[in-house]
């Protein structure tokens, strides 16, 4: 059984790696290469879609570390597994304090509404967004090292 919870959880968590580097390396970069109004519309689209998804995605993934490690206490790759928890720990704070409340203004945004700085708030988030991204990479690598 905590084989399957092990397995089961880092597809999970690799899933989830998978969307946000894509977001980060595929998704925004073609959004960015849109002209202003299509962009940012593009952008305010993906804020919506993925701001309802991912805060159900990364907490779930969370909890289904702090279970591997409480269930698998004994065995080996606890520390790693328990890193791994502590970096996607980290990934939930920095969206929360950091990137939610630039999602959040950002999703509401229209060509009509748009603040002035709307780019460089754009582009704030997507910095924010890769070093959260390398944050969970690294939980998704420390998983898969404990199930070695």
């Amino acid at each position: 059984m905590l084989n399957a919870l092990e397995v089961f959880t880092t597809v999970v968590v690799g899933v989830m790696v998978g969307v946000e580097f894509s977001v980060a390396f595929v998704i925004n970069p073609i959004l960015n290469a849109l002209p202003a109004d299509s962009g940012q519309l593009g952008r305010a689209h993906r804020g919506r879609m993925l701001g309802a998804v991912m805060p159900v995605w990364y907490i779930t993934s969370l909890v289904l570390v702090a279970v591997w490690a409480v269930a698998g206490w004994h065995h080996h790759g606890t520390g790693l597994v328990l890193t791994a928890g502590a970096l996607l720990a980290l990934s939930v704070i920095m969206s929360i304090l950091l990137l939610v409340p630039i999602n959040n203004r950002g999703r509401t945004w229209t060509p009509d509404n748009r603040p002035a700085d709307w780019k460089e708030q754009m582009n704030r988030w997507d910095r924010l967004h890769h070093v959260r991204v390398a944050v969970i990479i690294a939980a998704f690598a420390l998983l898969a090292a404990a199930l070695a």
